[in-house]
């Protein structure tokens, strides 16, 4: 029975890399798919439309420049196009004069590099000058096929360059869900201390405390998103409409993140009042529900693609109340009290008020 636990632990912690790693998947699938798409594309201009007996080159530079992301994909299909080209055409020209080994490689490298870096190129241009070079002059030294192999290039880079166009609406969409996902959590955890100060179980309470302080990848998913979204609406003309929007959602990424800090903060003054068996006043209870549904109705709005503008009515009126609440002396409910008033201004903060405007939209706290 002792190694019952570890074991437990084991399996659940492999459960947990295994969903992790097909969510990273999930996330991107289009991104997989279209790289090998523009692949076979790629080969089938360059061999079967230009009749390249080999392509290497075209599939190459259709991935590399492609990539897994779509942060600045235009820059990389440049890049590598014009990388390649330098790469292949140095390659050819030194292996005629010099031929192929060891120190012919250093002496191509550093040339191709050389020119790449002239040429005012990025990491990735010189990269790929210096990658395309050793690969001409050592696996396929045919000094015939120069013109041929830049074509490919080419064909690879174009290839590359449609398919950067052509993206998904759901990066766009992501940003959006990413922060409802987050509101709600905001909101379970609300409900979820509202229950704590009412029983005052010092259990139920330390595993919300646990559960409250496991949120931090939610905030680092909703950065992703916003990142993504915002380099898709870059990436592809036909998505430039959308990004007043994504900026506009992006811009909730710091004041949610703030929002969900201080309701951690709120947890754990919870957790700290039911381990010492303070008490805490019913109605404290009572308005951390009323903010939990404020803060629902913004994950309903966020959810819709729509800014959180109709929830700052409910949490104007839970600011006002808690300038009415009952001062109890005791620490521990005062402590709970300043911090629902500091997760209110976050929250107004995410319906779009400011800084100043939210924290002088709460009256003073009775005496």
């Amino acid at each position: 029975m002792e190694e019952a636990g570890p074991l437990d632990r084991m399996w659940d912690r492999g459960r947990t890399s295994v969903r992790t790693r097909l969510l990273r998947w999930h996330s991107k699938w289009w991104q997989i798919g279209q790289c090998a798409i523009a692949a076979g594309v790629a080969w089938f201009v360059a061999a079967d439309l230009l009749g390249h007996p080999t392509p290497f080159f075209a599939p190459v530079a259709a991935v590399v420049a492609l990539g897994t992301s779509y942060g600045q994909r235009m820059r990389r299909v440049a890049e590598v196009t014009v990388g390649v080209a330098v790469g292949v055409f140095l390659a050819d020209l030194l292996v005629v004069w010099v031929g192929t080994g060891a120190w012919q490689i250093a002496l191509i490298v550093a040339l191709s590099m050389t020119a790449a870096f002239l040429l005012d190129g990025g990491p990735l241009l010189v990269t790929q000058a210096a990658v395309q070079s050793i690969v001409v002059a050592s696996l396929v030294p045919d000094p015939g096929a120069a013109f041929t192999r830049w074509t490919d290039a080419v064909v690879g880079g174009l290839v590359a360059l449609v398919a950067a166009t052509v993206v998904p609406a759901a990066p766009l969409r992501r940003p959006r869900e990413q922060a409802a996902v987050v509101m709600r959590k905001i909101a379970a955890l609300l409900r979820a201390a509202a229950e704590v100060m009412t029983e005052g179980d010092p259990e139920a309470a330390l595993d919300l405390l646990a559960d409250a302080r496991s949120t931090d990848y939610l905030i680092r998913e909703l950065q992703a998103a916003a990142d993504e979204g915002l380099d898709v609406v870059t990436s592809s003309p036909f998505r430039v409409r959308h990004r007043g929007d994504l900026r506009k959602m992006s811009s909730l990424v710091d004041p949610l993140d703030r929002a969900l800090r201080s309701t951690r903060v709120l947890v754990r003054q919870t957790a700290v009042a039911a381990y010492h068996r303070r008490p805490i006043p019913a109605s404290y209870a009572r308005l951390t529900v009323d903010l939990a549904a404020a803060a629902e109705m913004a994950a309903a709005e966020l959810a819709t693609d729509h800014m959180a503008v109709a929830a700052r009515t409910p949490l104007l009126a839970v600011g006002e109340a808690t300038g009415r609440l009952e001062r109890t002396g005791v620490l521990a409910a005062e402590a709970v009290l300043a911090q629902l008033r500091s997760v209110v201004v976050d929250l107004l903060m995410v319906s779009g008020l400011g800084q100043m405007e939210s924290t002088d939209a709460l009256p003073p706290p009775r005496r």
